[in-house]
């Protein structure tokens, strides 16, 4: 029989696939779960796939893999998807596909076979990181294929092929969780308008269940990648890991927004990312000191770029590896720390310093200073007006341009 391997999460779509793999396209099916951070147990998901007729199932933790070798690069380049979402799930795909290709390999399968259905952004991010990494790698993706309709035809077809799942009717939601976020659509949240439920959390407090003290954070970054928090040295999967029990407990990092897919469809996402928060803040503040201001403001342009090729599935192309090497370069400059004050779902950069800061307090000071001659600034003003005074002498709206 062929043999195909199946990112497997051990929920209903995946059992389902599982036995529709193997029952109406004749698969030999190897499961494979990747632990990325994800908070509920992976323990039990080998024996269940085994059960539901799996040759044989995978369970690698990929943690710090995660952390070190996509979250910290990505988060070189303070990326955020239409000025909300921190690419949790983006990010997060390459690595599964990066697995599932591997293991293709080594199990002599030709297959990869997913769980995300046609309307998503995932299956674009899975099969183009497929495809970049083995050329001859076929997909399937059931989804696309089948002829189930929705959740309830699952069911259905759980029920009468004996396929054991739990079914969760209170919460009328999908989720999708690893280390750096939790993310939720569908269900009650399709109406926009309609406020989460606070019992969809999974990561952070609600603000009147967090602590009514301030707490204060400090982190440390080193060459571009934060290296410890509150003066312990810490590995990257470290780090965010306890970032996230921190601002978690104070209600950091919540995002609810409406987004644009890959394939056209606007779709409204719950998101925690609250380590992630945190690092995204600190860095900003270490890089408002040592970071030149048009370098800066370059690679702020082209972060919105390279947000865009994470989140519609280009990890290994060739543009973002080269988007990369640049924001590298920058990032190796951010040497320093940030202090965070946390309080109530806020995140309050109140301190950064570096040894290699570019900030001179006898430029800036509004006291008396023999550094800068003020009268200077009129023939800055004045050389960087002509245009603006060109134009308006040939308007031909009286006054100017008003």
């Amino acid at each position: 029989m062929k043999k195909i391997i199946l990112a497997y999460s051990g929920g209903l779509d995946t059992s389902v696939i599982l036995k529709w793999l193997k029952e109406e396209r004749g698969y030999d099916v190897v499961a494979f779960t990747a632990n990325i951070g994800q908070k509920e147990s992976v323990q039990d998901v080998r024996s269940k796939a085994i059960a539901h007729g799996a040759v044989d199932a995978i369970v690698t933790d990929l943690r710090a893999e995660f952390a070190e070798s996509f979250v910290f690069p990505m988060l070189r380049a303070a990326p955020i998807y239409e000025g909300y979402y921190l690419l949790g799930t983006s990010i997060a795909r390459p690595l599964i596909a990066k697995r599932l290709v591997t293991l293709a390999r080594e199990h002599g399968a030709d297959s990869i076979a997913h769980g995300a259905t046609g309307k998503g952004n995932d299956q674009v991010r899975f099969e183009l990181s497929a495809y970049a990494l083995d050329p001859n790698i076929s997909v399937v993706a059931p989804w696309r294929e089948w002829s189930f309709k929705g959740r309830a035809d699952l069911e259905d077809y759980a029920k009468s092929h004996n396929i054991q799942v739990p079914t969760t009717p209170k919460d009328p939601w999908s989720y999708d969780g690893n280390l750096l976020h939790a993310s939720y659509e569908g269900g009650v949240l399709e109406d926009p308008w309609q406020e989460p439920p606070e019992g969809l959390y999974r990561l952070t407090n609600s603000i009147p269940n967090s602590p009514d003290q301030p707490e204060y954070v400090e982190i440390e970054f080193a060459c571009g990648d934060a290296v410890r928090l509150n003066g312990t040295s810490l590995n990257p999967y470290e780090i965010l890991d306890k970032l996230n029990d921190i601002a978690g407990r104070h209600g950091v990092g919540r995002v609810d927004m409406v987004e644009n897919r890959y394939v056209g469809i606007k779709s409204r996402g719950v998101y925690e990312t609250p380590g992630g928060t945190l690092l995204l803040h600190a860095r900003r503040a270490v890089e408002s000191l040592v970071l030149d201001r048009e370098v800066l403001h370059q690679r702020d342009m082209l972060s919105v770029q390279y947000a865009r090729l994470v989140y519609n599935g280009y990890w290994f192309s060739p543009e973002r590896e080269a988007l990369q090497v640049y924001i590298d370069h920058v990032a190796k400059g951010v040497t320093g720390g940030a202090k965070l004050k946390l309080n109530k779902g806020s995140c309050a950069i109140v301190g950064r310093r570096s040894e290699t800061s570019l900030y001179d307090k006898r430029l800036a000071t509004f006291e008396a200073e023999d550094v800068f001659r003020q009268a200077d600034a009129e023939g800055f003003i004045k050389i960087n007006a002509l245009r603006l005074r060109a134009h308006a002498s040939k308007s031909s709206c009286k006054g100017g341009i008003l």
